[in-house]
């Protein structure tokens, strides 16, 4: 559960230096608030950490990857290419941003691939999402190459990688844009609230505006008489947010540190076991060790593994089985039941191009879900829980 078992002093202290003030926006009241800014601190740090040249605090992962697609100018008869394994937010995303998602197999590392890229390339293909699934990285070199032949945006979806890293670089640093979500599942959280990434100061400026209505945040003069370049909306983070993500950034590489440390007790169990394989990291170092990801022989294998371990006590994943995580079970997606009763944008004139959800188009995502596990990676593990695993894992090899 990452970043919410470690909710603690910090917290309270970030949290009260806010209430004892009495301002929960990050902007304005500037006298009563006393220099204290805490989302502003949040992004700074956060930048720092990243060694990104621009943050952007917003109310979460989802907003963060609308606000980074308007920014981008992706919407109405787009394309933009998405993994088959990936949480719903990122489609969703990209349907609320009047575009259409394209889904795109996956590889060894379970997450694009890159071949898959050029293989659904259209005229109206604008950008492609590389998401960083379950603690590790795409094979991002390669996606960002691609992507610059063929003149695509790469906007990073790091949702589930945050402080992970490909050959010492910071993921979600890679593309023209990147994005990061902190909700109470994340490596570190603020309960909701998200990201937005860039070393672009147009596309940060453009995100600026459009996630506070507009605001061009001209420091000089008072908000309500600042100029305005853009219509926008409302994505502001708040900030009792600003002020927990701050408590938690100062605990992210602890975070990191320890799950490494009890996924590798776990993985050297697991690797006693006939016929287990594990996910292809394309950098170990750079790996958040959030979820361990390995398989068996095939799905009937897997199958049986999971419920030995489920009926002694350790849950696992089959992802292919997952309502939330892998496109072709999203029954609404197949249906284009938009929240549009005319299911726009798929409905939308503008949109020349075709669209389809066929697991016949993703074979590598068929396979390869099918047959892998993942286990989530606690930070704490008490030993008594590491020798239930222990023991669970080696029941399972038996059956």
């Amino acid at each position: 559960m990452a970043g919410n078992e470690l909710i603690g002093k910090e917290e309270r202290e970030q949290v009260l230096d806010v209430l004892e003030r009495g301002v929960l926006m990050r902007y304005e009241f500037d006298d009563a608030r006393k220099g204290i800014y805490k989302v502003a601190q949040f992004e700074a740090a956060f930048a720092r950490y990243l060694g990104a040249g621009y943050t952007l605090g917003v109310t979460s992962g989802s907003a963060a990857l609308k606000v980074a697609l308007t920014a981008l100018d992706i919407g109405p008869g787009d394309e933009v290419i998405v993994p088959a394994f990936d949480f719903i937010a990122t489609y969703e995303a990209v349907l609320e941003a009047g575009a259409i998602p394209v889904m795109a197999d996956i590889d060894a590392t379970l997450n694009l691939d890159p071949q898959s890229i050029e293989d659904r390339i259209t005229p109206y293909t604008k950008a492609v999402i590389p998401v960083h699934m379950c603690g590790s990285s795409a094979r991002i070199d390669e996606i960002v190459s691609i992507a610059k032949k063929n003149n695509l945006a790469v906007l990073e979806d790091n949702a589930q990688s945050c402080g992970g890293s490909f050959e010492g670089k910071k993921l979600g640093t890679f593309g023209d844009m990147g994005i990061l979500s902190f909700d109470f599942y994340k490596t570190i959280t603020t309960g909701e609230g998200g990201m937005v990434i860039t070393n672009d100061k147009g596309l940060y400026d453009r995100s600026d505006w459009y996630h506070d209505h507009g605001h061009d945040h001209n420091p000089a003069v008072g908000r309500a008489l600042e100029g305005r370049s853009i219509l926008g909306f409302n994505f502001r983070m708040n900030e009792l947010q600003g002020a927990i993500g701050l408590a938690q950034l100062g605990k992210l590489d602890y975070i990191i540190a320890e799950q490494k440390k009890n996924k590798s007790r776990i993985k050297n169990e697991l690797e006693q076991i006939n016929g287990i394989g594990f996910r292809n990291l394309p950098d170990p170092d750079g790996d958040t060790a959030t979820f361990l990801g390995f398989n068996l022989p095939d799905a009937n294998s897997a199958k049986e593994f999971k419920n030995s371990l489920k009926e002694n006590g350790v849950d696992t994943i089959c992802y292919k089985e997952n309502n939330w995580h892998y496109a072709p079970r999203w029954e609404h997606l197949i249906a284009r039941a938009t929240a549009n009763s005319k299911q726009y944008p798929f409905s939308n004139p503008s949109y020349k191009g075709s669209v389809t959800y066929n697991t016949a188009d993703i074979p590598n995502a068929e396979e390869l879900l099918g047959r892998f596990l993942f286990m989530a990676i606690p930070v704490i593990i008490p030993e008594e829980r590491m020798e239930k695993i222990a023991k669970a894992i080696e029941k399972a090899g038996r059956v």
